[in-house]
């Protein structure tokens, strides 16, 4: 039986992830408009074949195409019957890629609700991500990773329904933008700080942050969890740089070689887990799994 990633980490292990999703499964033909987890059933060997790519590369672990796979999010395409079927199908493709000695982190994205709006009740969240996070263990994630959350209330819920409905590890990112005052917030105003203080009492075994920055800012981030918690393990998915617009297209900057060079500064700031986020590849994988093995 193949350590935890908590086991792992306290042994000292540093990991690397993987890297985007939605880019390649654009390359490969997904259209505008089109549900990307439905990939999951109708070109399963396109889905497989990203994971392969990340998984070829290096990384220790490899998320799943579900990251829009809540009741929520699929009900716009008609598809909300179908949660299970395709989170279990996604997980059963990222398995396949990582065989048994890595990691499948079944990914569970927002819901685009708000419950202080009176969008939703909090039994309602609660019931679609127990949906999506059951169907995603069953397909064999090994952990599920709750993240690019904004709102705490969300996040909250969304632990303790992982949680308390499946044995996986949980772990929980939210994504923060730098003001112009140097401090980061979430979109909902949640701090660094203020998110390891709530997640880690909801349970989450494992916290951090993805997108919205680039490695360097990232640092700062990992810094603050750190100042409030020595020993909870961080998991750090950065963007391949702040987003350029060119003409039409939106280009992420950073190289797989400058993104690689801040992977150091960011262990010693405490990061356990590193990856990527919107605009990295296999390349920039790569690059971190010879900079930090």
């Amino acid at each position: 039986m193949k350590p935890t990633l908590t086991q792992l980490i306290s042994e000292g292990k540093i990991l690397v992830s993987d890297g985007a999703w939605g880019t390649f499964l654009q390359a490969k033909g997904l259209q505008s408009g089109e549900c990307p987890e439905l990939w999951n059933i109708h070109h399963p060997e396109s889905v497989l074949d990203i994971a392969q790519g990340y998984i070829d590369a290096g990384a220790d672990t490899i998320e799943t195409n579900s990251f829009g796979g809540n009741s929520f999010k699929l009900q716009g395409f008609g598809l909300a019957n179908r949660v299970y079927e395709i989170n279990r199908k996604a997980a059963e493709i990222s398995r396949q890629a990582a065989g048994d000695d890595k990691y499948v982190l079944g990914s569970i994205g927002p819901t685009g609700k708000i419950l202080m709006m009176g969008d939703v009740t909090e039994e309602e969240l609660y019931d679609s991500f127990k949906e999506q996070a059951v169907a995603l263990y069953d397909g064999g994630a090994d952990a599920l990773v709750i993240e690019t959350m904004t709102a705490i209330d969300e996040a909250e819920i969304a632990v303790h329904a992982a949680r308390e409905n499946t044995p996986c590890e949980v772990i929980c990112t939210m994504t923060f933008d730098h003001l112009t005052t140097g401090e980061y917030r979430t979109m909902m105003g949640v701090s660094p700080s203020e998110m390891t203080v709530s997640l880690k009492a909801a349970g989450a075994h494992i916290i951090g942050a993805n997108c919205s920055n680039g490695i360097e800012g990232m640092i700062k981030i990992t810094e603050e969890i750190r100042s409030v918690d020595k020993d909870i393990p961080v998991l750090i998915h950065a963007n391949a740089g702040l987003p350029i617009l060119q003409g039409i297209c939106t280009i992420f900057p950073e190289s797989p070689d400058m993104m690689a060079a801040f992977a150091p500064q960011l262990v010693k700031a405490g990061a356990n887990i590193i990856g990527g986020c919107c605009g990295t590849t296999p390349e920039h994988i790569h690059r971190l799994v010879e900079v930090l093995k």
